[in-house]
Parts: structure tokens; sequence; C-alpha cells
């Protein structure tokens, strides 16, 4: 951003409104689109800018908004509207923030409206500046304005005042150029009409807007500047509102990495967070959603069907069909189909996790196997090992979980249990079947085979009557029939 633009700036975010119409116990600002609340979006926008300073407004449920906002930018300044509402009283009391003689411009901002780009807001300032008003309203044209406040011009085309929809004449109400709520002041003209905006509306509201036509009457000039991209230019009112917004982020979003290089099979179908990272020449199959401050270096597959939070993946991975959080893929990593990788896994170069596996705080070596219907949590396993179907680790005794330690190259038998704590030494084998209860040392067999016992006549004795039971006793017939001709053959 250039000094220009920047050096004698303030930003005011105007965070207080409770929402009704979201019909929700969260803050209509803290509803979240694209893995941010709207009103982190408004941060972020707001700091492009380099303003001197930024304020922001709060009021319904105080704390958790300003907990949400000084996560999303520590150094905003969080101040509280009072018992008088309206984004008049809002404003007034964010200029109380500044410096009394701040002589720059208040660029006014609302926490709902998350998609105007920083590009959109410095056009707003430039027109602002070169026009010489005393104020200049962001405006949008739309074909339905139903909700939404009136820009009102004169026969000159000159701004004279904004009108509330509810405050609206049938004419007025006629008028598709909205007002998108975004406002730049000269500072000084915004703190002298501030204090003469009074309440007399269908509200009963101080709304920022007055200050418009107070300023035409003390003869100032306003101006109002058409956002390029109207629907970025709308607030979020609703849940309808809501998904729509996502929906044009998310497309914004998707787009941006075509551009750098991603291969975006369905974009319809994919979703993609504002944080997450996707390097060149990666795949993303259809129905995949990237969230949260993922990366995926480059040459990766992801997807059909998958669900990636906070995650790593390497360069070269093939990550299908597989739900992923706070874990690691090394780069040739294959993982899945129907894989579930909970958070504290990583696993190392050229792993193969196959279909049915469920991974917990586990570290996999270089190279190793874990093909199907595995159960891996609180264990550490090395290189090139083999873990057969239906392996599990038994991590949980009722009262702690403890750690399982597989050494390098050792291959489990089918359905092996791994009771922890327990160590499998290098080279190490167990037998299908196995109960591991104690540490196999280096190049060991661990077998738990019980001598296998077959009670003869068991199915007729105890499920008299069933199918079982009566194909059994034709079988048992038949045999001695059979034993008995060979007898006199013999």
């Amino acid at each position: 951003m250039t000094e220009t633009l920047s050096s004698r700036l303030a930003v005011v975010v105007l965070a207080a409104g409770q929402g009704t119409r979201m019909k929700s116990r969260l803050p209509k600002v803290l509803h979240p689109i694209g893995g941010r609340p709207l009103v982190g979006h408004v941060l972020e926008t707001a700091l492009a800018l380099e303003p001197e300073r930024v304020v922001v407004v709060v009021r319904h449920e105080r704390d958790l908004v300003a907990g949400a906002v000084t996560d999303a930018a520590p150094g905003v300044v969080v101040v509280d509207q009072d018992d008088v509402p309206g984004t008049g009283r809002a404003v007034e009391v964010a200029l109380d923030a500044l410096d009394a003689d701040f002589p720059g411009d208040v660029l006014v901002l609302s926490g709902d409206v998350p998609l105007l780009e920083a590009d959109t807001l410095a056009s707003l300032l430039r027109t602002h500046r070169d026009s010489a008003v005393a104020a200049t309203v962001l405006s949008a044209t739309l074909d339905d304005a139903t909700g939404y406040g009136r820009v009102i011009r004169d026969a000159d085309g000159t701004v004279s005042r904004i009108v509330e929809q509810k405050d609206a004449t049938e004419a007025e109400a006629s008028v598709t150029e909205i007002n998108a709520g975004v406002y730049v002041f000269r500072a000084p003209a915004l703190r002298a009409h501030l204090s003469l905006v009074g309440t007399a509306n269908a509200q009963g509201e101080k709304y920022l807007t007055d200050v418009v036509a107070l300023l035409r009457a003390s003869r100032l000039a306003v101006a109002a500047s058409p956002a390029p991209d109207a629907a970025a230019a709308l607030g979020v009112n609703d849940r309808v509102q809501l998904a729509e917004a996502a929906r044009l982020l998310n497309a914004r979003t998707v787009r941006r990495w075509q551009l750098e290089g991603v291969s975006i099979q369905d974009p319809a179908t994919t979703w993609i967070d504002v944080r997450a990272t996707l390097a060149p020449d990666v795949t993303v199959l259809p129905n995949t959603h990237i969230l949260g401050a993922t990366t995926i270096a480059e040459g990766a597959t992801v997807g059909p069907d998958t669900s990636l939070i906070d995650c790593e993946i390497g360069a070269g991975a093939t990550v299908r069909r597989v739900e992923a959080n706070l874990a690691v893929v090394g780069d040739g990593v294959s993982v899945g189909p129907y894989t579930h990788l909970r958070p504290g896994t990583v696993l190392g170069e050229g792993v193969k996790v196959g279909s049915f596996v469920e991974t917990k705080n586990v570290r996999v070596g270089t190279g190793t196997k874990v093909p199907h219907f595995i159960y891996l949590g609180d264990a550490e396993v090395g290189s090139h090992a083999n873990l057969g179907a239906g392996t599990i680790t038994a991590n949980y005794d009722d009262v702690d979980k403890h750690r399982t330690l597989i050494g390098d190259e050792v291959h489990t038998g089918s359905h092996t249990v791994l009771v922890a704590p327990v160590r499998l030494g290098d080279g190490a084998k167990t037998g299908a079947g196995a109960v591991i209860r104690k540490d196999v040392p280096a190049g060991a067999l661990a077998l738990s085979v019980a001598p296998q016992r077959n009670v003869e006549g068991w199915v007729e004795k105890n499920r008299p009557g069933t199918g079982a039971a009566d194909v059994a006793a034709k079988a048992r017939s038949a045999q001695k029939a059979d034993d008995g001709a060979q007898e006199e053959d013999r």
C-alpha cells in the first residue's frame, strides 16, 4: 500500500450487533466461512490497507467477540458500545479511541461484509481523496434491493442522503442503488456531524447514514463509489446469505489456486479454506475439503471424497477417501481408501496405509506398510515394517493409555493384538492371531497358540432342531455310511 493511502487512515469495524435473523446463539460476526469468522475476513482486509489504527466496536456477547477479534488481529483496539443503539453511536465511541485532533480519513467497515477485497477499498479511498469530498459511500446496484438502505441522489447525480428500508417512501424503495455499509469520512467532518444525529426513525436508533444528509446540509460534498462486484459488497444477515457468501468466497479461493497451477477437477464440490496452501501440480479430485491451515506439496493427489483439517501432505503423496485431522503425511505416501488419520499421526516417506485403517498419536517409519483393517494408537513403528490385516494396538487399560514400540522390519501376522505397553524388537515376527503381552526380542517369533480341540457332536447336542444340527446329522450319517463301505471293501 502506498504512503498516500496508509499514512493518515483509521479503520472502524462495526461488530456490536446481535444479528437476530441468524437465529443463533453465536454472534453473527463470528459465524465462519472459509475457515475464518466473518469479522476475521474484514479485519484481514482492513490490515492490508496498513492503517494507523483499527478500532472494533463490540456489544452483543462482548467477551466472545472481543476474544475472537484479538485472536485474529492482536494489535487492534476493542471498544464497547453503550446502551444507545445504532451505527452512528458505534462510530461515535470508536472515534473516542482516536486522537481528538486526528486529521485523516476514517474508513468504516461492517463486520458482516466479509467479501470486500483490499483493492476495492483502496479504490474507494482514492475516489474519496481525488474528489476532495467530506464522505464517500460504497454502493452497489441490485435487481432486488429489498432490505438494504438506498442511496438517494439529486438530479445532478450527487448523493443527497441514505434512506433505510423501513424509513423509505415508495419512490425511494424503488431505487436499486444500495448502501453497502462501507464509508470513508474526513475525521473532522465526521466528528462535527455525528453529534447532530438523532433517533427520530422507525428503529429509534442513531443512524450513521444520517451523517450524509447533515453533511449536505452543511454544503459539504458526498460521493458514492459503486463496487465493481456487487455480490462482494453485500452483508450477511441470515443463514441463506451466509451460505451464499461461503460459496462466493470458496469459488474465489478455488480459482486463485487454479491460476497458481493446481488442478481442481470439480470446483463445485471442492472446498478450500483461506488459510490452506497448495503447491503447483497438486491434483484435487471431487468432493474434497481442504480445511484449516492444511498444506499440500507439489505433485500430491488429494481426493476424491477426502477431508483434511490442519494437515501436511508431502510431495507426490496420494490421499484418497480419507478423513484426516492434524496429521503429517510424508513424501510419496499412499493413504486410503476409507482411512482415518487422527491427530498426532506422522507418516514417514513412502509409507502405505490401506483401507479401513485408523491411526492416532502414532509415528510410522519410512517404507512401512499398514495395509488394511488396522488400528494404531499411541505407537511408534519403525521403517520397512509390515503389519498384517487386523493388527491392533490395545493402548488403553481402562485407566491409562500406553505406547507400543515396533522396530524396523517387523512383520506381524493377521489379527495380532499388541497389548501396550509392549516392544517388538527389530526384525521380530508374530504369528497369526497372536496376543502379545510381553516384549519380543529382536529377530524372535512370538506365538500365543493353544492346541485346537474339536468337540464332536456339539452342535447336534446343544442346538437341536436348528438347520445347522440337521445338516450336521446328515453329514455325520453320510460319513458313517462311507466309512462302513470302505471297511467292507477292505
